[in-house]
Protein backbone atom coordinates (compact mmCIF):
# COMPACT_ATOMS: atom_id res chain seq x y z
CA UNK A 1 0.00 0.00 0.00
CA UNK A 2 1.21 3.46 -0.65
CA UNK A 3 1.88 6.00 1.72
CA UNK A 4 0.50 9.17 1.60
CA UNK A 5 1.98 12.19 3.91
CA UNK A 6 0.30 15.58 4.94
CA UNK A 7 -0.12 18.03 7.72
CA UNK A 8 -2.38 19.99 9.27
CA UNK A 9 -2.27 22.84 12.25
CA UNK A 10 -1.78 22.58 15.85
CA UNK A 11 -1.29 26.13 17.07
CA UNK A 12 2.07 27.57 16.01
CA UNK A 13 3.24 24.05 14.83
CA UNK A 14 2.43 21.51 12.00
CA UNK A 15 1.60 18.17 12.68
CA UNK A 16 2.87 15.71 9.91
CA UNK A 17 1.26 12.79 9.34
CA UNK A 18 2.52 9.63 7.00
CA UNK A 19 -0.07 7.17 6.64
CA UNK A 20 -2.01 4.73 4.48
CA UNK A 21 -5.87 2.47 4.86
CA UNK A 22 -3.99 0.08 7.58
CA UNK A 23 -2.19 2.39 9.93
CA UNK A 24 -0.25 5.45 10.52
CA UNK A 25 3.83 5.04 9.89
CA UNK A 26 5.07 8.82 11.24
CA UNK A 27 3.91 11.70 12.87
CA UNK A 28 5.69 15.03 13.51
CA UNK A 29 5.80 18.21 14.58
CA UNK A 30 7.78 21.09 12.05
CA UNK A 31 7.28 24.61 12.17
CA UNK A 32 6.80 24.34 8.77
CA UNK A 33 3.65 22.59 6.24
CA UNK A 34 3.77 19.61 4.42
CA UNK A 35 1.05 19.41 1.56
CA UNK A 36 -1.28 16.60 1.78
CA UNK A 37 -4.03 14.90 3.63
CA UNK A 38 -4.06 12.83 6.93
CA UNK A 39 -6.32 11.16 9.00
CA UNK A 40 -9.61 13.37 9.44
CA UNK A 41 -9.58 12.34 13.67
CA UNK A 42 -6.32 13.71 13.67
CA UNK A 43 -7.29 16.82 11.95
CA UNK A 44 -10.01 16.88 14.28
CA UNK A 45 -7.92 16.03 17.66
CA UNK A 46 -5.68 19.13 16.39
CA UNK A 47 -8.75 21.23 15.62
CA UNK A 48 -9.31 21.07 19.38
CA UNK A 49 -12.41 18.32 19.02
CA UNK A 50 -12.33 15.99 21.93
CA UNK A 51 -11.77 12.86 19.47
CA UNK A 52 -10.49 9.30 20.41
CA UNK A 53 -8.00 8.78 17.97
CA UNK A 54 -7.01 4.94 19.54
CA UNK A 55 -9.13 4.12 16.57
CA UNK A 56 -5.73 4.77 14.63
CA UNK A 57 -3.57 1.85 14.39
CA UNK A 58 0.31 2.50 14.36
CA UNK A 59 3.31 0.20 12.87
CA UNK A 60 4.53 0.47 16.46
CA UNK A 61 2.13 -1.38 17.88
CA UNK A 62 2.85 -4.78 15.52
CA UNK A 63 6.33 -6.31 17.38
CA UNK A 64 6.64 -8.10 20.48
CA UNK A 65 9.20 -5.51 21.80
CA UNK A 66 9.11 -3.90 25.39
CA UNK A 67 8.94 -1.03 23.38
CA UNK A 68 5.38 -1.80 21.11
CA UNK A 69 4.07 -3.16 24.97
CA UNK A 70 4.76 0.10 26.43
CA UNK A 71 3.27 1.66 23.46
CA UNK A 72 -0.13 -0.46 23.86
CA UNK A 73 -0.50 0.29 27.81
CA UNK A 74 0.28 4.08 26.48
CA UNK A 75 -2.70 3.98 24.36
CA UNK A 76 -4.99 2.94 27.01
CA UNK A 77 -4.45 6.49 28.98
CA UNK A 78 -8.25 8.29 28.28
CA UNK A 79 -8.34 11.58 26.94
CA UNK A 80 -7.94 14.29 29.27
CA UNK A 81 -6.21 12.29 31.58
CA UNK A 82 -2.36 11.66 32.36
CA UNK A 83 -0.32 8.39 33.96
CA UNK A 84 3.37 8.82 35.03
CA UNK A 85 6.44 7.40 33.71
CA UNK A 86 6.63 5.54 36.80
CA UNK A 87 2.94 3.91 36.84
CA UNK A 88 3.55 2.56 33.01
CA UNK A 89 6.77 1.14 34.08
CA UNK A 90 4.83 -0.52 36.76
CA UNK A 91 1.88 -2.28 34.67
CA UNK A 92 4.57 -3.20 31.70
CA UNK A 93 7.04 -4.86 34.13
CA UNK A 94 10.13 -2.29 33.20
CA UNK A 95 11.90 1.03 34.70
CA UNK A 96 10.57 4.50 34.25
CA UNK A 97 13.41 5.51 32.97
CA UNK A 98 12.75 2.45 29.98
CA UNK A 99 9.47 4.07 29.27
CA UNK A 100 11.03 7.49 29.09
CA UNK A 101 13.41 5.86 26.40
CA UNK A 102 10.65 4.56 25.10
CA UNK A 103 8.58 8.05 25.09
CA UNK A 104 11.29 9.70 23.50
CA UNK A 105 11.23 7.23 20.19
CA UNK A 106 7.71 7.09 20.53
CA UNK A 107 6.80 7.34 16.17
CA UNK A 108 3.12 7.87 15.79
CA UNK A 109 2.61 10.62 18.72
CA UNK A 110 -1.13 11.49 18.71
CA UNK A 111 -1.90 7.71 17.81
CA UNK A 112 0.54 6.42 20.85
CA UNK A 113 -0.44 9.86 23.32
CA UNK A 114 2.99 10.17 24.49
CA UNK A 115 1.78 13.18 25.91
CA UNK A 116 -0.59 12.06 28.61
CA UNK A 117 3.14 10.11 30.17
CA UNK A 118 4.36 12.88 32.56
CA UNK A 119 6.97 12.86 35.47
CA UNK A 120 6.02 12.23 38.96
CA UNK A 121 7.55 15.54 39.88
CA UNK A 122 6.83 17.53 36.78
CA UNK A 123 5.42 17.84 33.26
CA UNK A 124 8.41 15.52 31.62
CA UNK A 125 10.07 15.73 28.19
CA UNK A 126 8.31 16.16 24.86
CA UNK A 127 10.41 16.34 21.43
CA UNK A 128 10.73 18.75 19.73
CA UNK A 129 9.48 21.14 22.22
CA UNK A 130 7.82 20.89 26.00
CA UNK A 131 5.41 23.55 24.70
CA UNK A 132 4.08 21.43 22.36
CA UNK A 133 3.39 18.96 25.19
CA UNK A 134 1.35 21.64 27.66
CA UNK A 135 -0.33 22.95 24.80
CA UNK A 136 -1.70 19.09 24.11
CA UNK A 137 -2.41 18.74 27.59
CA UNK A 138 -4.55 22.03 27.86
CA UNK A 139 -6.13 21.20 24.71
CA UNK A 140 -7.63 17.74 26.02
CA UNK A 141 -8.21 19.29 29.48
CA UNK A 142 -10.79 22.17 27.81
CA UNK A 143 -12.18 19.45 25.66
CA UNK A 144 -12.45 16.58 28.71
CA UNK A 145 -14.78 19.93 30.06
CA UNK A 146 -16.70 19.92 26.62
CA UNK A 147 -17.78 15.59 27.67
CA UNK A 148 -18.26 16.34 31.08
CA UNK A 149 -20.91 18.39 29.39
CA UNK A 150 -22.32 16.24 27.50
CA UNK A 151 -20.54 16.33 24.55
CA UNK A 152 -18.94 12.41 23.70
CA UNK A 153 -15.82 12.21 22.51
CA UNK A 154 -16.09 10.84 18.32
Amino acid sequence: MEVISGSCRFRLWYVHVWWNDTAVHRVRFSATAREGDIPPLIRKYCGGQPVDCSFLDSFAFHEDTMYSRIYRIVRTVPYGTTSTYGEIAEKAGTSPRVVGQAMARNPTPLVIPCHRIVAAQGIGGFSPDVEIKKALLAMEAKGQRKILLGKKPM
